[in-house]
């Protein structure tokens, strides 16, 4: 198997260095910055990633940066990436590493798994890539590639499934030498990112092809199998503009919430699309609609429908009237972004996703 698993490794390697894209975070080796690259590429696109990661590096160059940002700083500079939680897990982690480790980023591979947010995956990209050991990734590219190359039609959300096919990708790191880890890691995220792609994958340029079972069995766009996913839930939604001198009525999402803590939104009401005078419980009076859109969190599908408001009490408790010229200070939530970039008058201040 080992010579075998050295073949693999060679022609890999041999199609990486000709192939791979010219990508911000290949140009280091510095840990700080795969961390942050690797946790940015989580659930987001390559090419949406790359003008976050540079504007976040130059607001936060280090790990000492990071850790002392404000909140509500960190959180607007990640606003557009989703997924807000990688923010806050980012600086637990940069505050564990500025106070245990003196700001160094830390070499052990068990140490680096146990800080907050960093998992399996995540901490053996920091440690093949910045530091040059043998730990294997496993991301959905690479069980891909595993799964089409064995024609394996195991179900990939299964933990036994996962853990033979991260072996098999660990028996090829145990045969790179010497400065190939992180290269070999990258390589193989890179053939299933542009090469063994989930459909019309592009066998011909494979440097695997020749060995590829799924392949020679031409069941390629089949794999990997996954079992079926919950449905996607329809919820209704109604957001309402209050407007008072210019100013809008919003809140701040509690620490709390599982869904965006911290972030400022407009007054809302789940499930009530089609009565939204239901909002007089909050003191407004619902008026014309300004539009409608739809937007998705994980599971659920809100159609979300816009209207103007007037309000008819005091103010909701838990709520403040923000002024326009400071909402591109503060981190909004996406449905509150996309309510207020339906009148062109905020357009200026606020930019939907």
């Amino acid at each position: 198997m080992a010579a075998t698993s050295r073949s693999f490794v060679r022609r890999l390697l041999r199609w990486y260095s000709s192939n791979a894209r010219d990508l911000p975070w290949r140009r280091t080796s510095e840990p700080y910055r795969i961390w942050v690259s690797e946790v940015m590429l989580q659930q987001t696109r390559v090419e949406a990633v790359i003008p976050y990661y540079e504007r976040f590096l130059r607001r936060y160059p280090n790990v000492a940066a990071l850790a002392a940002a404000p909140e509500q700083e960190l959180l607007e500079a990640w606003a557009g990436l989703g997924y807000y939680r990688r923010a806050r897990f980012l600086q637990r982690a940069a505050k564990v590493i500025t106070e245990a480790h003196g700001g160094e980023f830390p070499r052990d591979h068990a140490v680096v798994r146990g800080l907050p947010g960093i998992g399996d995956y995540t901490a053996a990209a920091i440690a093949g890539i910045a530091f040059d050991q043998p730990y294997a990734v496993l991301d959905g590219n690479v069980m891909r590639v595993l799964a089409r190359l064995e024609s394996d039609g195991r179900d990939v959300l299964k933990s036994a499934t996962k853990r033979a096919l991260a072996a098999r990708a660990q028996e090829w790191i145990d045969s790179t030498k010497p400065g190939e880890r992180g290269a070999f890691n990258q390589a193989l995220m890179e053939l299933g990112a542009t090469v063994c792609t989930p459909r019309s994958p592009k066998c011909g340029a494979c440097p695997w092809m020749k060995d590829c079972r799924a392949f020679a069995e031409g069941n390629a766009e089949s794999l990997p199998y996954k079992s079926s996913r919950m449905k996607t839930r329809r919820v209704a939604l109604a957001v309402v503009i209050v407007r008072c001198r210019g100013s809008l009525l919003m809140r701040q999402r509690p620490a709390d919430e599982q869904i965006m803590p911290g972030f400022w939104e407009l007054p809302y009401l789940e499930g009530i699309a089609a009565d939204p005078n239901q909002f007089l419980e909050l003191g407004l009076l619902v008026g014309p609609t300004v539009g409608a859109f739809k937007h998705s969190i994980t599971d659920r599908l809100f159609q979300c429908v816009v209207y103007e408001a007037k309000l008819e009490s005091r103010r909701p408790a838990d709520y403040c009237w923000i002024a326009p010229s400071r909402m591109g200070r503060l981190p909004l939530t996406t449905v509150t972004k996309k309510a207020l970039a339906l009148q062109e008058v905020f357009c200026t201040c606020v930019k939907a996703e």
